[in-house]
C-alpha cells in the first residue's frame, strides 16, 4: 500500500511539475518575458518570467490556451500540445518590437523597466528605416548620441560630455576597446557593419562595474547576426540581399547573409562591401567650409589646383568590406556553444582635416592619409542552463581581436613620407554567472584582458625611393594587462520597487620599453602596476501607473593604457606629445534621477538629469623632458608636451524624450540632450571639450499596412568662441569664423523624410531624402561638412 501511495504521489509531483513551460524566440530561442498567458473566457492566466518560465497547471488539457506578447504574433495552443512538444513554446516576432529586456547591464537578459540606467535600444526594423552609412551613423540617428567626424571614413561617438577612450564599444559581448584607444578623435566604430547587427544597446553613463575600463560616459554594445535552427528534420535556408545607393557620396553597397539552419546546428554567413566617392556639401551655410583647393601631385612636384565645384570635399572617398559567420550548436535544451568570426577592412582613407590646414596661408600637407584600418574579431561563447548551489546560468566568453592601422603624412613640398603602423592581438576571457533567487538575483564574474602592442616608424623619399626607420608612435612590444573580478545584484523588493547594487575591482598591469635611438628619455621602460575600485547603486520606483522614478548612483575609472604612457605623436603643428610612465587610473563620480511620466494614455515622457565628476583627469599639458621644453620632430622644432594627471572636471546635464500616439497608425517621437561641462586648465575652469551642443531630432512617424513614412528633423545649437574648449579655439580651420575672426560652431538644422513600402513579404523599398533644404554645416568639432541633399535609396530581399 504504501509503495502505490509513493507511486501515485511520485507521478503527481511529475505530473506537476511537468506543466512548467518556457515561451521562445522562434528565431533566436531567446526566452521571452512578460507573455500574457491565458483561455478564451480569460478566466484562467499566467505570465511568463525573465526566463520565459510560466506554469500551466490550472488550464485544462483539451483548451485552447492563447499566448499574447507586444513584440511577438499572437499563437494559440492546446495544453497537450505543448506538453508533447517538450513544454516549449515558439512565437514569431513581429516589427513592432519594444526592447521589452536589455543584455548590457548584467552580460544576461533583464527587465528594461527594472534597471536604474538609461539604455537606448535599437532594433533591425530601426536599422532598416534609418539606412546608416555606418554604425556611427546609426548611433547619431538615436538623437542622444554625438558623433564627430575628422574624414569620412571617421565617427567619433560623444556621450554625456565624454568621448574616445573614456566610452567603450563591445560587439557581442567582447570589450573593443583596445590598449592604443587614445584621446583624440577615433573612428574604431565604423569596423562594425550596421548591416549585420541583430540589435545595438548604448548605456547612457557609467557601467565600470560591468565592463571595467574606460566605461565613463556610457558603454555601446553592438549583437551582431545570430544563426537560427530548423524546427524539423530537414535543413532550412533563408537569408537576405540588400543594395543601397546615395548620391551625396555616390555610395554603392551590396550586403547578403544567408542562414543554414539543421536540429541542433546552425550557420550564418554575411559579406557586405561599400564604396564612397568624394561626399559633397550643402549650398547654403559658411563659406568657411568650402573646398576651393587642393594639392595634387604632378610631373614630380606637389601643385595646388582649384577645385571644380567647391562644394565636393576632394579628397574623402574610400571603400570598405565585412565578413561575419556564426556557428551555433546545440546538443540540449541547457547547453548551447556559438562561434563568431568577423572581419572589417578598409582601403586608405584621407584625414580630410589635415588636408586644408595651412601654414603662413599655404597647405601644410601634401598626404596624410590613415592606412586600412583591419579588425577580427573571434569569439567563442558557451551558454549553460542549470540549477545549482552556485548558479542557474553560467556564460564563457573567450576571444581574440587583431587589430591593424597606420598614419601616413607628407607636408607640401617635401620629398619624405613618413609612416607609423600599429598592431594589437588583443586576447579576453570572461566567466559570467547568474543565480536566481524568489525575489532576487546575483551576478558575479571574472575577467582577463590581454593586449600586446607592435608599432614601428618610417620614412620614404618618394623622390629618391630611399627608406629609413623613425620614431614608433608607440613602444614596441609593450603589453597592457587587466585582471578583475566583479559581482552585481538586483532585488525586486515588490511589484513596484527594485534595487540594484554592483562592485568591481580591477588590476591593471603596464610593460613598455622605449626605444632611446630617436630621443634622450630620461627613463627606459615603464611599469605600471595599480588597481580600481569601482561600484554602483540604483532603484527602480514605481509610483503609481503615471510615474516611474529612476535613481542611480556610481563610480568608473579609466586606467591608462598604451596610448597615455607611451605614445609620441603630433598633436598639432609646433606641438609633440611624448611619453610619461607615471600615470595612474582617473575617476568619475556619477549620480543621475530619470522620470518615465505617463501623461495620458497616449502621451509619454521621459527625463533625466545627471552630473558626473572626474578627478586625476589624464590631459595633454606642457611637458619637460630632463628640463627641455622643445625637441625637434620630423624636422619642426615642437613645444613638449604629455598626457598626464593634471585636471578634474565636471559635466551635468539633462535629456527629454516624448512620445504621442495621435491614432493607431500615427506617432510623434522628440529627444533632445542639453551638456555644459568644464575642466580645471591651471587653476581656471574652461569648457571641456567633448560637451556637445544641445542637440536632438523629432520624428512624426506613419505606419500603416505596407508602407511607413518617417518626416523628422535633426538639429543643433550654436558655441560661440567663448564656448570652445582652448584647445578648438586653436583650431580656427575647423570652424566658421565671427565677425571677429574668431572660430565658432555655427547651429544648424535638417529637414528630412524616409518611406518604406512593403512591395510583398520578401521585397522591401526604402526611399529617402536627407537635407531637403541643402542646408552646409558641420557637427561641432568635427573637420569634414555633413552631406547636402542626399537621395538614398535601397532596396532588400528576403528569402
Amino acid at each position: 500500500m504504501r509503495f502505490k501511495l509513493f507511486t501515485l504521489l511520485f507521478f503527481f509531483i511529475a505530473t506537476i511539475s511537468a506543466q512548467n513551460i518556457r515561451v521562445l524566440d522562434v528565431s533566436t530561442h531567446e526566452p521571452l518575458v512578460n507573455v500574457a498567458i491565458f483561455n478564451k473566457e480569460k478566466s484562467k492566466s499566467a505570465v511568463t518570467d525573465i526566463n520565459g518560465n510560466a506554469d500551466i497547471s490550472k488550464f485544462t488539457d483539451t483548451e485552447v490556451i492563447i499566448f499574447k506578447s507586444v513584440s511577438h504574433i499572437d499563437a494559440y495552443r492546446r495544453k497537450r500540445e505543448i506538453l508533447n512538444n517538450d513544454n516549449i513554446v515558439f512565437l514569431e516576432s513581429t516589427e513592432n518590437q519594444l526592447d521589452q529586456v536589455t543584455l548590457s547591464v548584467a552580460r544576461f537578459r533583464l527587465n528594461k523597466d527594472e534597471i536604474p540606467q538609461k539604455i537606448l535600444s535599437l532594433s533591425p526594423s530601426d536599422i532598416k528605416l534609418t539606412s546608416p552609412q555606418t554604425s556611427a551613423d546609426l548611433l547619431e540617428s538615436t538623437g542622444q548620441v554625438y558623433v564627430q567626424k575628422s574624414q569620412l571614413g571617421g565617427g567619433s561617438p560623444m556621450i554625456r560630455g565624454f568621448a574616445t577612450n573614456r566610452l567603450l564599444l563591445t560587439v557581442d559581448g567582447v570589450r573593443m576597446n583596445s590598449a592604443i584607444f587614445r584621446s583624440g578623435n577615433l573612428q574604431n566604430v565604423i569596423s562594425v557593419d550596421p548591416l549585420m547587427l541583430e540589435r545595438a544597446e548604448v548605456i547612457l553613463g557609467p557601467g565600470s562595474v560591468v565592463y571595467g575600463s574606460d566605461a565613463i560616459g556610457g558603454v555601446m554594445n553592438f549583437y551582431t547576426l545570430k544563426p537560427k535552427f530548423s524546427f524539423d528534420e530537414s535543413t532550412s535556408v533563408s537569408g537576405n540581399i540588400y543594395t543601397r545607393f546615395s548620391t551625396a557620396n555616390n555610395e554603392n553597397t551590396v550586403h547578403a547573409d544567408v542562414n543554414v539552419g539543421r536540429e541542433n546546428w546552425a550557420f550564418r554567413t554575411g559579406i557586405t562591401y561599400s564604396d564612397y566617392g568624394d561626399l559633397k556639401m550643402g549650398e547654403h551655410g559658411p563659406s568657411d567650409y568650402l573646398r576651393n583647393e587642393y594639392a595634387i601631385r604632378e610631373n614630380g612636384e606637389d601643385k595646388v589646383v582649384m577645385n571644380v565645384d567647391p562644394l565636393v570635399q576632394n579628397p574623402t572617398g574610400y571603400d570598405q568590406i565585412n565578413f561575419l559567420q556564426k556557428i551555433k550548436y546545440m546538443p540540449g535544451r541547457n547547453l548551447d556553444i556559438n562561434l563568431g568570426l568577423v572581419y572589417s577592412n578598409t582601403s586608405d582613407f584621407p584625414r580630410f582635416d589635415r588636408l586644408y590646414r595651412k601654414k603662413d596661408g599655404e597647405l601644410r600637407s601634401a598626404e596624410w592619409y590613415y592606412g586600412p584600418q583591419t579588425w577580427f574579431l573571434g569569439d567563442l561563447n558557451i551558454n549553460y542552463r542549470g540549477n545549482s548551489v552556485l548558479f542557474d546560468k553560467l556564460q564563457f566568453t573567450g576571444a581574440y581581436q587583431f587589430f591593424a592601422e597606420s598614419r601616413n603624412d607628407r607636408d607640401f613640398g617635401k620629398p619624405k613620407l613618413f609612416t607609423t603602423e600599429e598592431e594589437v592581438d588583443a586576447y579576453s576571457a570572461n566567466l559570467d554567472f547568474e543565480k536566481d533567487f524568489v525575489e532576487s538575483k546575483l551576478f558575479y564574474g571574472v575577467e582577463y584582458v590581454l593586449n600586446n602592442v607592435a608599432s614601428k616608424g618610417s620614412f620614404r623619399n618618394i623622390e629618391t625611393e630611399e627608406k629609413g626607420e623613425t620614431a614608433s608612435r608607440y613602444p614596441d612590444g609593450s603589453d597592457w594587462q587587466s585582471m578583475a573580478v566583479y559581482t552585481s545584484y538586483q532585488w525586486k523588493v515588490n511589484e513596484d520597487l527594485s534595487l540594484q547594487s554592483g562592485v568591481r575591482y580591477n588590476h591593471i598591469l603596464i610593460n613598455a620599453d622605449f626605444d632611446d635611438r630617436y630621443y634622450d628619455f630620461p627613463f627606459d621602460k615603464a611599469e605600471v602596476n595599480t588597481g580600481a575600485l569601482t561600484g554602483s547603486l540604483g532603484m527602480n520606483w514605481k509610483q503609481n501607473n503615471f510615474v516611474n522614478w529612476r535613481l542611480g548612483l556610481s563610480t568608473a575609472f579609466r586606467a591608462p593604457n598604451i596610448d597615455d604612457i607611451g605614445k609620441i605623436f603630433d598633436s598639432e603643428p609646433g606641438s609633440v606629445v611624448v611619453p610619461n610612465p607615471g600615470l595612474k587610473p582617473e575617476y568619475a563620480y556619477n549620480g543621475e534621477l530619470g522620470a518615465d511620466l505617463k501623461l495620458a494614455e497616449n502621451i509619454q515622457l521621459a527625463l533625466t538629469g545627471y552630473y558626473t565628476y572626474l578627478v586625476d583627469a589624464m590631459v595633454r599639458r606642457d611637458f619637460n623632458l630632463n628640463g627641455v621644453t622643445e625637441i625637434d620632430y620630423q624636422g619642426e622644432p615642437s613645444r613638449v608636451q604629455a598626457i598626464q594627471n593634471a585636471s578634474s572636471a565636471y559635466v551635468y546635464g539633462v535629456e527629454a524624450g516624448l512620445e504621442v500616439d495621435f491614432s493607431v497608425a500615427l506617432r510623434l517621437r522628440s529627444q533632445f540632450s542639453y551638456t555644459y561641462g568644464e575642466e580645471n586648465e591651471g587653476g581656471a575652469y574652461v569648457p571641456l571639450r567633448h560637451s556637445a551642443p544641445m542637440f536632438g531630432n523629432t520624428h512624426l512617424i506613419w505606419n500603416k499596412r505596407k508602407l511607413k513614412l518617417d518626416l523628422f528633423a535633426e538639429y543643433n545649437g550654436q558655441f560661440d568662441f567663448e564656448d570652445l574648449a582652448p584647445g578648438e579655439q586653436d583650431k580656427p580651420y575647423l570652424y566658421a569664423l565671427d565677425e571677429n575672426g574668431n572660430p565658432y560652431s555655427p547651429s544648424w538644422y535638417t529637414l528630412n523624410i524616409s518611406g518604406q513600402y512593403q512591395l510583398n513579404p520578401s521585397w522591401l523599398a526604402t526611399v529617402s531624402v536627407e537635407n531637403i533644404t541643402d542646408q552646409r554645416y558641420r557637427t561641432y568639432s568635427s573637420g569634414i561638412a555633413a552631406a547636402g541633399r542626399n537621395l538614398i535609396v535601397a532596396l532588400s530581399y528576403n528569402f
